[in-house]
């Protein structure tokens, strides 16, 4: 049995969501390398927490008729790899090796359509609100484990989607410390 990444994270919920495709191969014939991890945020409805409406959205079944807000989304076809509860709990939709769809129109150092060399981390929250403890120590422990498996992804490339589509978005917002993050992953 090949180890995988989902395999060396425990207590990890796993939600299949069908909104995601194979990584294209690259110029060499391999398929395309995972060099980037990119960190968003999400609540459903906009600026709730809790309950079961982003794993609806991933997984194609909300209910446009719960909110008005979701008569916009609920036709979307977007996934993540992973969401981050504000109680730290990981829940997983994608495959690491899978495209999970969670960039859009996208570039990083030059090179576009960030779905195909990336994985995309949900963070329950908004851009304005401060993202919990818990949160970021279930970040870390997911970039540890993803940055043991695929080498490319180095501190220097992981992003937010802000940065990779900055006409378009505005994730994970001021309310994400950089620098935290950066202080917890090179202190463990």
């Amino acid at each position: 049995m090949v180890i995988t990444p989902e395999h060396w994270l425990e207590n990890v919920k796993h939600i299949p969501s069908s909104f995601f495709d194979e990584r294209p191969i690259a110029d060499d014939g391999d398929v395309t390398s995972i060099s980037l991890l990119v960190v968003h945020n999400i609540s459903l409805p906009p600026g709730q927490y809790g309950g079961p409406y982003v794993e609806q959205f991933f997984t194609g079944k909300l209910d446009p008729n719960e909110y008005p807000f979701f008569k916009v989304i609920h036709q979307m076809r977007v996934s993540a790899h992973c969401f981050i509860r504000r109680d730290g709990e990981i829940i997983q939709f994608v495959p690491f090796n899978a495209r999970a769809w969670h960039a859009g129109k996208s570039s990083f150092s030059g090179v576009e359509n960030c779905n195909d060399y990336s994985i995309g981390i949900e963070l329950e929250g908004t851009d304005f609100d401060v993202y919990t403890e818990a949160q970021y120590q279930s970040l870390m422990e997911i970039t540890q484990v993803l940055m043991t498996h695929y080498p490319e992804i180095t501190l220097p490339r992981i992003t937010g989607h802000q940065y990779i589509a900055p006409q378009r978005k505005t994730d994970p917002g001021l309310g994400f410390d950089w620098r935290k993050f950066r202080a917890l992953m090179t202190s463990n």
